[in-house]
Order: structure tokens, then sequence, then C-alpha cells
């Protein structure tokens, strides 16, 4: 009789990245099924509430914001190819966008210290390595 060594046992084969829930415990799948059901008649009475407008009036206060994963879930089950779009306007207060600016430029001003820091340091390491470089000056002279 020969003995059968390791490679003649039959393993499972399971796909690492697969999220079909199968193997999931039916407590977890079932919780997992209540909040998609949840999101999706949370998404038709919201459709269902929302107001509708004459052709032609828009008013930007009564727009209904855009909602973003309103569940933590994104994936709801559904094989919904996303839409191809492109972005026309982005429509931010000023003051919100001078503030954002104003926070930006406060934000870089430690970054430039550092950038100025490591080229000076830089270039002292090449002046001590290459005492022969030649230092250009620029000399600004005005008539008298």
């Amino acid at each position: 009789m020969a003995a059968q060594g390791p490679s003649a046992m039959a393993e499972p084969e399971f796909d690492p990245l697969s999220d079909d829930g199968e193997d999931l415990p039916r407590t977890f799948r079932r919780e997992k099924e209540a909040r998609a059901r949840e999101a999706r008649e949370r998404a038709a009475q919201e459709r269902a509430a929302a107001p509708t407008l004459p052709m032609g009036v828009a008013d930007r206060r009564m727009s209904p914001r855009p909602h973003t994963y309103e569940t933590g879930d994104p994936d709801t089950g559904d094989d919904v190819q996303p839409i191809p779009a492109s972005v026309r306007r982005f429509d931010v207060p000023f003051v919100d966008l001078v503030t954002f600016f104003l926070k930006a430029v406060i934000a870089s001003i430690p970054a430039l210290l550092l950038l100025g820091a490591v080229l000076w340091v830089m270039g002292a390491a090449l002046q001590a390595l290459f005492p022969a470089l030649i230092k250009m000056k620029i000399l600004i002279s005005f008539p008298n």
C-alpha cells in the first residue's frame, strides 16, 4: 500500500475576496439584508416625499442635498453600474472658499520653513564638499 502525501488531500478552495455573504452566520446575513432593505425603503420614501417643482422653476434653497452612502454599506446587493458623469458646476459660498484658502495658507507656513531649511542644508553641504564651485552674487546698484 502506498502512503498518500499531503498533496493528495482534497483542499477546499475559498475566494478570499468574495463578499457574497454565504460564509456569514445566519444572524449576520439577516442583519445585512435587513439594513439593505431599510436603506431601499428609506430611499423610496425620500423619493416619494420629494417636492416636485414645475419645469424651469428651481430654488437652490429647496433643492435636496446629495446623500453619499446613506447607509454605512454602499453595497445594497443591486448590480447597478455607476453612471458616467462630469462636474459642470461646484457651488461653494464665497466666505467658505476664502476661509478654506486662508487655512491652507496658514497650514503651508511650516512646510515652507522646513523646505527652506532643507535647501539651506543642501546648499551648505554642496559648498563644503565642492569649495571650488563658482559663487554667483547678484549685485543691484542704483546710480546716485
